[in-house]
This record gives C-alpha cells, sequence and structure tokens, in this order.
C-alpha cells in the first residue's frame, strides 16, 4: 500500500510542458501586453509630481465620500510620502489596478453566464472553489515557467486568486433580481440583452460592486507574493525586510499597503450609495428598471387605442 502514489504532479508537470512548447508565441503575447499595461499605468502615476497623484485621490475621495474621507486621504498619503514609500506605493497601486481591472473584466461576464445558465453554474463552482483553496504560491510557479520572472507572474496570480468573489457576487446579484421586474420587461417585448442592460445589472449593481470591492482587498493581499516573483513595488520591500530582519523597512512597507487598501476599499464601497455625487449617478442606475417598465407600460397602451374611422 505504501508503494501506491498517484502521479498527479507528473501530469501537471507535464501539461505545462506541453503548452509552454506548443503555446509559447501565445503566452509572449500576452506576457507583452500585461507588461505594457502595468507600465503605461505605472508611468502615468510616477511620472507626475506627488501633490498631483494626492489632489486627485482626494478629488475622488470628497466625490466619493465626503470632506472627512478626503482628509485621511490626505493624510494616509503624506504618511506614506513620509515614509519613503511613494514609489514603490505607486508601483502597487499599478499592479493592483492592471490586475483588479483584467480580473473584473473575465469575473463579471463569467457571473453573468453563470446566472443564465444552470449547467454553467454547476461548471464553474467547482473551479471557483478550486482557485479559493488552493495556496496562492502554487499559482506562481506554472506563472513563473509561462511568464518569466517579473511582474506579469505576479498579475497572473493576482487574476486567478481575486477573480473568484467578482463572479460569485455577479451571479448572486443576477439572481437576486426580483423576477416580477424581468417578467415585465419580457411581456413588455424586451430583448433579453436590453433586459440585462437595463434591468437586471442596475439592481443588482450594488451586489456587484462588493464583489469588485473584493476582487481589489484580494489583488492587495497578493502584494507580498507578487514581490517574491520580482514585481517590485511594497511586495519587493516586504520581502526584503523578512530576508534581511528588517523591522523597520517591514513596518514601513506593511503600514503602506494598509493605507492603500483602506483608501481601495472605501471608494469602491462608497461608489453604490447615494450620499455623494459620484454616489448619487451610480444609485440613479438602480432606479432606471422602473422607468424603462413604466415607458414600456404606455406603449401598448397608446398602440392599442381604438382609431377613428
Amino acid at each position: 500500500m505504501n508503494d501506491f502514489r498517484l502521479p498527479l504532479g507528473t501530469i501537471v508537470e507535464g501539461f505545462i510542458d506541453y503548452i509552454t512548447e506548443t503555446f509559447g508565441f501565445l503566452f509572449d503575447f500576452i506576457r507583452a501586453v500585461f507588461k505594457g499595461a502595468f507600465e503605461l499605468v505605472d508611468v502615468l502615476l510616477v511620472s507626475p509630481p506627488f501633490w498631483v497623484i494626492i489632489v486627485v485621490a482626494a478629488a475622488l475621495a470628497y466625490f466619493t465620500r465626503g470632506w472627512k474621507f478626503t482628509l485621511g486621504t490626505v493624510a494616509g498619503l503624506v504618511v506614506i510620502l513620509g515614509v519613503d514609500q511613494w514609489e514603490n506605493a505607486m508601483d502597487t497601486l499599478a499592479l493592483v489596478l492592471v490586475a483588479s481591472l483584467l480580473a473584473i473584466v473575465f469575473s463579471v461576464p463569467l457571473g453573468i453566464l453563470a446566472a443564465k445558465s444552470k449547467v454553467a453554474s454547476r461548471i464553474i463552482k467547482p473551479i471557483l472553489d478550486f482557485m479559493q483553496t488552493m495556496p496562492a504560491f502554487v499559482y506562481l510557479i506554472p506563472a513563473l515557467i509561462l511568464f518569466r520572472v517579473g511582474v506579469v507572474p505576479g498579475i497572473v496570480a493576482t487574476i486567478i486568486f481575486a477573480m473568484a468573489p467578482g463572479v460569485r457576487l455577479t451571479e448572486l446579484g443576477i439572481r437576486g433580481v426580483d423576477h416580477e421586474v424581468v417578467e415585465a420587461g419580457q411581456a413588455f417585448g424586451a430583448s433579453p440583452w436590453r433586459i440585462l442592460r437595463q434591468i437586471q445589472l442596475p439592481l443588482a449593481m450594488p451586489t456587484i460592486m462588493a464583489g469588485i470591492n473584493q476582487v481589489i482587498m484580494l489583488s492587495l493581499s497578493m502584494v507580498v507574493i507578487s514581490g517574491m516573483v520580482g514585481a517590485g513595488g511594497l511586495g519587493a520591500e516586504v520581502v526584503a525586510s523578512l530576508n534581511r530582519i528588517d523591522v523597520a523597512l517591514g513596518f514601513e512597507a506593511g503600514l503602506a499597503v494598509v493605507i492603500l487598501a483602506i483608501y481601495l476599499d472605501r471608494l469602491t464601497a462608497a461608489l453604490g450609495t447615494g450620499g455623494t455625487p459620484l454616489g448619487r449617478f451610480f444609485g440613479s442606475l438602480r432606479r432606471r428598471p422602473r422607468a424603462v417598465v413604466a415607458a414600456a407600460d404606455d406603449v401598448p397602451a397608446r398602440t392599442h387605442e381604438p382609431v377613428a374611422v
């Protein structure tokens, strides 16, 4: 019995070797696209003077949560600047923004597909369970083989690790839309695409935004792991402090990660509320389905009026 062993690891290794040799050109293309996107965002964050970024971040904070959040944002970013982690923080923010955007682009359509099809939902759920329970370090092994050392393996591992809640909460939000509202749209001849765009997505927006919030938070939690594969930023500083047992550097880099996490968490969480200008804009999207149904209700009434002869 002790000699019994399933060669699962060998099979996976052979599969990775096969796709590396067969589709190497494709992974080189993906690497170039991801790296180019990261470098573009990084230049936009690093090139301007620090006060420009602080002003932009403070403006976003004010229009989403008000002046208290604005003061906290300015104070937090000044702390990052004061501990000499500004450039590393911008590198990390660029990585998180790119990885989060790609994870959202992948997860929201998958969530819609899972909400629309029970078969797709049954297939996607076990895959999401696997993605969420597999240790994040394991993702780095094939990512390093396929994309080599640098920022791209960190982005890929972050996407895989972070997209699960986006899929789950998108599916949950769409499935939670009142069936009577959907049936009203169908009764008035609305196409499935229009029902999705003007009824289901707006009404599911708070739940979808909660999923996006979780995607961003999980992306930030991968910062340190990404630093282990050469992604740079605050993750590299934390890894360096661990190797040197440098408590001061580890605390400063960790504090910068916490400040970024709090800012992004509060910012994305506020977009689904109606208390501020941006919040009212996103909140108005949830009121549109009522107007659509009401407008559709008037159309048959007008088209079926008796015509005088």
